[in-house]
């Protein structure tokens, strides 16, 4: 079962030696959940050699041993013209757990290759009749402004503080949003260890000027001192497994040890290591990442380990198995949050309507065998307006329908921590349902986190649209706005003039 992924001998060893792999639950999952398993893949790995493969030169490559084995990728112009805009990287490990007897179906191929029809065939003939490398790079320049990476107004989240000296401090790598929690988007957490095609930060991936990169730790600890608001801070990237052991405990090591730090309570690393490269995980050198987070948990301060698991099969195989074993071996708390994705962990049926009820049963088995893995199903979310979002996302009424059938069917412990959810500038609204008024039908809707937190307390309403696709643009009911728009524009420019007023005062003094 290991030998078939072609792990290293570290990780076998570490699986051996931890009783990563008890017989009784790979059985058990397996039994329960066939259709999803690759813990017993009978044909031999295609992919052997390389650790990653990247951008057009390593998908070119895939694309050869592929064609060896009798495998043939069209479309090939689409997909490059998509790795030129959004970048591309897949792990051997990743690569093996496609089922390539079947892989258009496949979740994992859908989730890191791209696709025909994710770019418009109009954009894709610029890129295609391009008359030398000159013109296609222009053509790609010119479609990377159309991508939309910033989606949510996402720069006003930019922490700033006046340093003891009086200078201004900026955060150019975190973001502050919601009281309570701060993310920190780390110089060494910029790449990931695979690309989704769906990524709603390509900005960083793929290292655009304007992206978020944390490179002063100290800045961090100084911010939460100002702000008590704050329990948890949350490294993501990118990919936050990507953080070194001296990295993180430059960060982790003053929240144990300073007063004016007491007030952190969790520390989360949002990664997709778990399914995309396990095998990290089980090294040696992640043993000491692992007993630093253990050190935190025995200091009272929660270490979380986010993942984005959409589908049993991302998780249904040995590596992924025994590295959410170890991370919990350790005292980490392992949750999964993931969006919902046409192609992947949605779909529609041969006469082009949303399939409610196989859509439905793949988060319904997923929130099972999290369950059984012992994995926290934190949230399910619906694809933000960034990138390719027409070919990922699918009507509100129908995702609203899907997510029913998922909490009515899962028990009370295994259901998502909350309602699915759809971010913006104002935060992140819960579509909690419909209900009837004075005889219309209207979506119920209720912020789960939000800009002023006191919006979380009203629920409110949108007239029924069975095809719009983002909540932003549903249309108020019984009013020509929602009940929070004024203040919203109002907290906007306040963030916006703030930081322009305290910039300009910057640039005076040193004048």
């Amino acid at each position: 079962m290991v030998k078939r992924y072609h792990l290293g001998s570290e990780a076998v060893r570490t699986i051996n030696n931890e009783n990563l792999l008890p017989p009784g639950l790979i059985q058990r999952l397996h039994n329960n959940y066939p259709k999803y398993s690759g813990f017993f893949y009978e044909d031999d790995a295609i992919f052997k050699d390389k650790e990653h493969y990247s951008g057009l030169k390593g998908f070119r490559e895939i694309v050869q041993t592929l064609k060896e084995h009798g495998i043939e990728l069209t479309h090939i112009k689409d997909r490059e013209f998509f790795i030129e805009v959004y970048r591309f990287l897949a792990t051997r490990y990743v690569l093996n757990t496609i089922d390539w007897k079947n892989y258009e179906s496949d979740s994992n191929y859908q989730l890191v290759f791209p696709q025909p029809g994710m770019i418009h065939p109009d954009e894709v003939k610029k890129y295609a009749d391009a008359p030398n490398e000159e013109a296609r790079k222009r053509v790609v320049e010119d479609y990377m402004h159309k991508t939309n990476p910033h989606d949510g107004k996402q720069k006003l989240n930019k922490p700033w503080y006046i340093n003891d000296e009086g200078h201004l401090e900026i955060l150019e790598g975190s973001q502050h949003k919601y009281p309570p929690v701060k993310l920190i988007l780390d110089k060494t957490t910029q790449t990931c260890f695979s690309f989704c095609t769906y990524c709603f930060r390509h900005a960083q991936v793929r290292g655009d000027e304007d992206m978020f990169v944390q490179r002063e730790v100290v800045q961090v600890h100084e911010y939460l001192k100002r702000h008590k608001e704050v329990s948890d801070i949350l490294i993501t990237g990118g990919d936050g497994g990507y953080i070194p052991y001296e990295r993180l405990l430059e960060y982790v090591q003053p929240l144990i040890d300073d007063p004016e730090l007491r007030h952190i309570r969790t520390v989360r690393i949002g990664s997709r290591a778990i399914n995309f490269h396990p095998e990290w995980l089980l090294t040696d050198a992640f043993k000491r990442i692992l007993e630093l987070l253990q050190k935190l948990t025995e200091n009272g301060i929660q270490a979380v380990w986010v993942a984005h698991i959409s589908t049993p099969h991302d998780v249904m195989n040995p590596a992924s198995v025994a590295a959410v074993r170890r991370l919990k071996r350790y005292g980490v708390a392992v949750k999964s949050q993931s969006p919902i994705m046409n192609h992947i962990s949605l779909f529609y049926d041969e006469n082009g309507k949303v399939d409610i009820d196989r859509s439905a049963q793949n988060w319904i088995d997923l929130g099972n065998v999290l369950a059984m893995l012992g994995i926290g199903f934190h949230s399910m979310y619906c694809a933000r307006p960034t990138g390719e979002h027409h070919y990922f996302t699918a009507p509100l009424a129908d995702i609203s329908k899907i997510f029913n059938k998922v909490y009515r069917s899962l028990a009370s412990i295994n259901r998502p921590s909350r309602y699915i959810t759809m971010t913006s500038s104002a935060g992140k609204t819960s579509l909690m349902g419909t209900a009837e008024i004075n005889g219309e039908k209207v979506f119920a809707l209720k912020f789960n986190e939000a800009r002023n937190m006191e919006w979380m307390d009203t629920t409110f309403f949108a007239k029924y649209d069975e095809q719009e696709n983002t909540i932003e643009k549903l249309v108020p009911y019984g009013s020509d706005k929602y009940f929070y728009e004024d203040e919203l524009v109002k907290i906007e420019e306040q963030l916006s003039k703030a930081l322009e007023k305290e910039m300009k005062l910057a640039a005076d003094h040193d004048q």
